[in-house]
């Protein structure tokens, strides 16, 4: 796996603990834009039904000559799909997309609290699951409360929660409580749109280390055991975000970075967030 460093499920299964991000990039620019990760090293692909993009996910495997079981590919439920019969014809239209017969891991985007009832819309998840379709399945943006709720209504425990978290947002809580339950956490807007590769004490590390303010950021990410996904249509910043894995941050740099908390979201809370396509 190119050197990327993978975790082991709580079912299982081993997820590179480097993925790709595809969000925002346009359905157009992905098949380019995964092909480049692919030729960078990347195996690990992180879509949702939500990017509207998965086709072309699904495209750059198709024509990458990698064998299916060298690709990690994660999708995500629309959140107009929490009703059994959409999430389920949902999962079959993503299969298509991305061309093959399962994800490897599929995820409940959002848990919008004041939607539905997203421990009903996890049993279809389980369905999913048991059919062969998903290899794991996790939630998204779930807080603990959410997670403890689920956790007393369901058989199967979610393999991951991906939340946002990058040193301005150190999620600590989120993420105790995923370890306690075996829960692997993934990181999404891991340099919080680029508002941390300013930050005094990144900059001063990444100018000991040698390495950019991004490659110190994303390696703290790492060092903390969670999974990450960077995001990039550059190559070279493509490349940049890859080469994670021939230096290490000290226990103090690690510290330091954590200290910079200041429990400042750049997406929703999961607590009000609510949207629901038309």
């Amino acid at each position: 796996m190119t050197g990327v460093p993978r975790i082991l499920l709580n079912n299982g299964v081993e997820i590179p603990q480097l993925g790709f991000g595809v969000y925002q990039v346009p359905p157009e620019g992905t098949a380019e834009a995964v092909r480049t990760a692919f030729e960078v090293g990347y195996r690990h692909i992180d879509t949702a039904q939500m990017y509207g993009n998965e086709a072309g996910v699904g495209q750059a495997v198709a024509e990458s000559g990698l064998d299916r079981d060298e690709v990690f590919i994660t999708s995500k439920l629309n959140n107009g799909n929490h009703a059994r019969d959409r999430a389920l014809a949902s999962i079959e239209e993503s299969l298509a997309a991305l061309r093959t017969d399962h994800v490897d891991l599929f995820l409940i985007h959002w848990p919008l609290p004041d939607v539905g009832d997203y421990v009903e819309t996890w049993h279809v998840l389980e369905e999913i699951y048991r059919a062969g379709k998903a290899r794991a399945i996790g939630v998204s943006n779930f807080q603990p409360h959410h997670l403890r709720r689920l956790l007393a209504a369901s058989e199967v425990v979610p393999a991951v929660n991906q939340v946002e978290v990058h040193p301005y947002l150190v999620n600590q809580e989120v993420r105790e409580f995923d370890a306690e339950y075996g829960i692997v956490t993934e990181a999404w807007s891991p340099i919080a749109q680029g508002k941390v590769l300013d930050d005094p004490v990144i900059v001063a590390i990444a100018r000991r280390l040698g390495r950019t303010p991004a490659q110190v950021t994303l390696r703290w990410a790492i060092q903390r055991g969670d999974v990450v996904f960077p995001k990039s249509v550059t190559r070279a910043r493509v490349e940049e975000n890859f080469r994670l894995f021939d230096f290490e941050l000290t226990a103090d740099d690690v510290a330091a970075i954590s200290a910079l908390d200041r429990h400042e979201r750049t997406g929703p809370d999961p607590d009000t967030f609510n949207y629901v396509p038309s």
